[in-house]
């Protein structure tokens, strides 16, 4: 499935000594791990042997050569990250708020498990996330904040680079509804699959600019 529409843009009054610049920043989401289909967020689980070669199949796929990789400290991410920055010799740092949401009293148990013990919960959770988080879980307007913190910072620390950020479904989501002004209920509406990449362009060319590439994977 491709973006059907042309790039989304989101436009903020900023100028800075960076004018004339443009950022890269490819969104990665890890490859299948064990128990993919358990609700894994800070359980650090690592990836499968499909898993490792999906990764290398996605990053093999592209040709952007990478100046900087920023990665979740979550092994199915950090691990990937180490072997690819030491592989091509790009440095690598890890932040922590971009690991994926903490799941609560959801954490490592699937879907089928909880339909039957929280049903009514699941399904709330489901069609609205933001009013219905899980029990004892990160809501998601502090899972939000959290990413985009990381988010803007890391715009700012790599202006005019090219990076590639090796994150988590729910991140992405995060920041794919940030640059797409979508709201947080519909973030579940958003398709992120094991190692699928997004790409994402600021341009600081006098109005500040960010916009998804219509080609980016879904």
């Amino acid at each position: 499935m491709k973006w059907r529409h042309s790039p989304k843009h989101r436009f903020r009054n900023k100028t800075s000594f960076h004018s004339t610049l443009t950022t890269s920043i490819d969104l990665l989401r890890h490859g299948v791990t064990e128990n993919s289909q358990r609700y894994c967020g800070s359980t650090n689980y690592p990836l499968t042997g499909l898993g490792w070669t999906q990764m290398w199949h996605a990053v093999n796929s592209q040709s952007t050569p990478w100046q900087h990789i920023v990665t979740s400290p979550l092994t199915r991410c950090a691990d990937f990250a180490h072997a690819l920055g030491q592989r091509y010799s790009i440095p690598v740092t890890q932040d922590d708020r971009i690991r994926e949401i903490h799941f609560g009293d959801w954490e490592d148990r699937s879907s089928a498990e909880l339909m039957h013990t929280d049903a009514g919960a699941l399904s709330r959770f489901w069609q609205n996330p933001l009013d219905h988080p899980p029990p004892n879980g990160e809501h998601l307007l502090d899972f939000k904040a959290r990413v985009l913190s990381a988010w803007e910072d890391i715009q700012q620390q790599f202006c005019g680079r090219k990076v590639l950020l090796i994150t988590h479904g729910g991140v992405i989501r995060m920041i794919v509804c940030h640059i797409l002004q979508h709201s947080l209920e519909r973030a579940l509406d958003i398709d992120v699959r094991h190692a699928s990449i997004r790409h994402a362009r600021i341009d600081h060319a006098g109005t500040y600019r960010v916009t998804l590439d219509p080609n980016s994977s879904l």
